[in-house]
């Protein structure tokens, strides 16, 4: 079996779910007599599955040998609680690691974008941005929520940034921040708090027709926020739930097995992933890219976006 951790990290468990010990190690736990331990501590098992201790949720497709956890909705609360920024470690357009914990002591913006999104063409736009503001402090942190690292390297090597440019094909960015739709930023002090969760942000206005959303709106924020200390008021998203946080596992398997060529395994997946997290554009539009359809003008894209309009954008919450 092809284990995916929460990581989106793949390992091989031979002994699948039966081989707890292995089970665990995977997940970076070791099985002792006091339950799971890493480091200094330790969880009792009681009685519970490795998975059920560790508050994670698993989607396992036995007939394909793959399964994917993600932590539950209780589990992500918990993590997220206090307002401390997710540790995120990454991989650029090249596979070289990079963190956006290492701009840790700067007021710094997690800018997320994707290939099948027009926001693809707005990295220069942040590049004018990082520009203007970094004299002030300021530091951006990119990341494409992409199914390959191919899809981004066209529209990162048109421009060129001097900010970090990461490509988390995993989505872990998506979970560990709750960002559902981009262009999303998440605003970070020098203090390491989130002081303003994701919030839908053009870094320019060549799509203002369809965002309604000025990129100034934000960029005026964000100025204030960088040189004077003002943040604006905010909407919290609403909290996660178990749904959501599955539809993620779906959606690792589905890209797993799709790289893998099982197509109609992977599509089912991700129907299972969009009927979890239906307003959810990276597993809805960025599902579509994913199987190969048109994620811009294809009559699948057409009817979600038409039906999502109609809800009255659900998710699309611009900076306050």
């Amino acid at each position: 079996m092809i284990l995916i951790d929460v990581e989106g990290r793949e390992h091989s468990l031979p002994g699948g779910f039966a081989d707890e010990a292995a089970f665990a190690a995977a997940l970076g736990w070791t099985l002792a007599p006091e339950g799971l331990c890493r480091d200094e501590s330790c969880v009792p098992l009681l009685g519970r599955s490795v998975t059920d201790a560790l508050g994670l949720l698993v989607v396992h497709d036995q007939d394909a040998g793959v399964a994917a956890v993600a932590p539950s909705a209780e589990t992500h609360h918990r993590a997220v609680a206090g307002g401390r920024a997710p540790r995120l470690d990454l991989p650029d357009v090249d596979g070289n690691p990079i963190s956006f914990d290492a701009l840790s002591g700067h007021k710094r913006v997690l800018v997320t974008w994707a290939s099948w999104c027009g926001c693809r063409h707005e990295l220069a736009g942040w590049q004018q941005l990082q520009d203007e503001l970094a004299g002030s402090g300021l530091r951006l942190f990119s990341v494409a929520l992409d199914h390959d690292t191919e899809d981004s390297r066209p529209w990162i090597e048109a421009v060129g940034p001097s900010y970090p440019v990461a490509v988390d094909t995993a989505h872990v960015t998506a979970e560990r921040y709750g960002i559902t739709n981009v262009p999303s930023v998440v605003w970070v002090d020098e203090n390491d708090m989130v002081v303003k969760p994701p919030t839908i942000a053009p870094g320019d206005d060549q799509f203002v027709e369809f965002t309604k959303i000025e990129s100034e709106r934000h960029h005026e924020a964000l100025r204030r926020w960088v040189r004077d200390g003002v943040l604006p008021e905010s909407v919290e998203p609403p909290e996660r739930t178990d749904a959501e946080q599955r539809a993620l596992a779906e959606r690792r398997v589905a890209a797993h097995l799709q790289r893998a060529g099982d197509t109609a395994a992977a599509g089912r997946h991700l129907a299972a992933a969009q009927e979890l997290a239906p307003w959810d554009w990276t597993v809805r539009r960025g599902g579509i890219a994913m199987t190969g359809g048109d994620p811009f003008l294809g009559d699948e894209f057409v009817s979600f976006w038409e039906e999502w309009d109609a809800a009255g954008r659900p998710g699309y919450t611009p900076t306050g």
